[in-house]
């Protein structure tokens, strides 16, 4: 196994302590007494399992150790934590009743990805070569959904997180139709432009 591996390894290993920490911040919540540092704890191990991201992409670049495996895991381990990230924060209030992302935008984001599955699996079993080309949208989706995670765990209180759902669902779903109109073109042996 390559050190970049290692480090997409390390990143799936920091999900469930980043869900532990961030339940664990709610129930205090929950308490009436919120304990800070469990929150900033939960944030900085988010963000150190984010940054690694980057960094195991650049080390498999630089020395040479794309693989594979590498390939494989490496969007299982960003699916997870990106997960992880807007179920948990859905469920928990991390701040004055209400101040978690609204359930609908979890629902918005877990099904996207259920259809990317979908779509997957129905062009494995019409023996189509699965090699999809990332579209700008999907990236935009990523960062927008990183954000509004950060909006809930910063606490950002200027408005309510439903704002940077909103802007992150119109992405999230504009990358759907997206990766909706390639797996198409795929099923039918041609490309579409991007």
């Amino acid at each position: 196994m390559t050190f970049a591996s290692k480090i997409t390894i390390a990143r799936i290993c920091l999900v469930p302590v980043f869900a532990v920490l961030a339940f664990w911040y709610g129930s205090t919540v929950k308490a009436g007494a919120p304990d800070e540092p469990l929150r900033w704890w939960a944030l900085g191990v988010f963000v150190l399992a984010a940054s690694t991201d980057g960094v195991d992409g650049w080390v498999a670049r630089r020395f040479n150790q794309c693989s594979k495996f590498g390939a494989f895991i490496d969007p299982i381990a960003d699916k997870a934590l990106l997960l992880t990230g807007v179920i948990t924060l859905s469920l928990v209030d991390w701040g004055s009743p209400g101040w978690h992302l609204p359930p609908w935008f979890a629902a918005i984001v877990i099904l996207r990805d259920c259809i990317i599955l979908g779509g997957v699996r129905i062009l494995w079993n019409h023996h189509r070569e699965v090699k999809f080309a990332p579209h700008w949208s999907g990236k935009v989706c990523t960062v927008t959904q990183m954000f509004a995670l950060g909006w809930v765990m910063l606490r950002v209180t200027l408005f309510s997180p439903t704002i940077p759902c909103a802007i992150a669902a119109v992405f999230t779903i504009w990358s759907s139709v997206a990766y909706i109109r390639q797996g198409y073109g795929i099923l039918r042996g041609r490309e579409l432009p991007q």
